[in-house]
């Protein structure tokens, strides 16, 4: 006898609510992370927002990856926000990738309006994550202005394979009730903050040039 399926801890959430999902490391969490939320919260006139802590990137090099509950602990005390939820529930489910993610909870919480979000950097390098045209169809997105990266993001291969699905900004107040795919590109002001940065003062001058 096969045992029954757990379904991993969920932050409360209720019927009709519009949130939004931000995945990452946040290895560490730092005020660019909050920065972008209270955006998205604001234009998008969002209930919450999780903050999917992840076990760790596919994408990324794990030798410097601080421990899950470090990560959680840490990215609580930056969000601040009575209504910005840090979850770490990816790695009791199990979900490597933020398609399985999304999967996931789209079959938890069918009447909960997600809106995926991400940074422009994340955007130009859409194209590499493992399904991404999947994760178009799954959900509708908004992608966060980012320094320097903005021309890039624009002109990435997944924007401009999801050009059709662009919405402009009289359609994205509600963009969690659009079918997908469906995609905005949030501006305002912009946050030039990141973790690497942080990582690489805490390793000290010494130690970034031997890196």
């Amino acid at each position: 006898m096969t045992s029954a399926y757990i379904w991993p801890r969920l932050p409360a959430h209720g019927t009709g609510q519009r949130i939004g999902l931000l995945g990452g490391s946040f290895n560490p969490a730092h005020p660019g992370h909050r920065h972008i939320s209270v955006l998205a919260l604001k234009q998008l006139q969002l209930d919450c927002i999780w903050w999917l802590v992840t076990p760790g990137n596919p994408l990324k090099d794990h030798a410097d990856l601080a421990a899950l509950q470090t990560r959680i602990a840490k990215a609580q005390a930056v969000a601040n926000h009575p209504r910005i939820i840090v979850t770490g529930f990816e790695a009791e489910a199990g979900t490597a990738y933020t398609a399985d993610t999304l999967d996931l909870l789209k079959r938890r919480c069918p009447t909960v309006r997600f809106t995926w979000l991400m940074g422009a950097d994340n955007l130009a390098d859409f194209h590499r994550w493992d399904r991404w045209r999947h994760i178009a169809e799954t959900m509708p997105f908004a992608v966060i202005d980012r320094p320097g990266v903005t021309l890039k993001a624009i002109a990435s291969p997944a924007a401009r394979a999801l050009s059709y699905a662009r919405l402009s900004r009289p359609e994205f107040v509600d963009l969690g009730s659009v079918p997908p795919p469906a995609w905005t590109f949030l501006f305002g002001p912009r946050s030039s903050e990141s973790s690497t940065r942080l990582r690489d003062l805490e390793k000290g001058p010494v130690q970034r040039f031997i890196d």
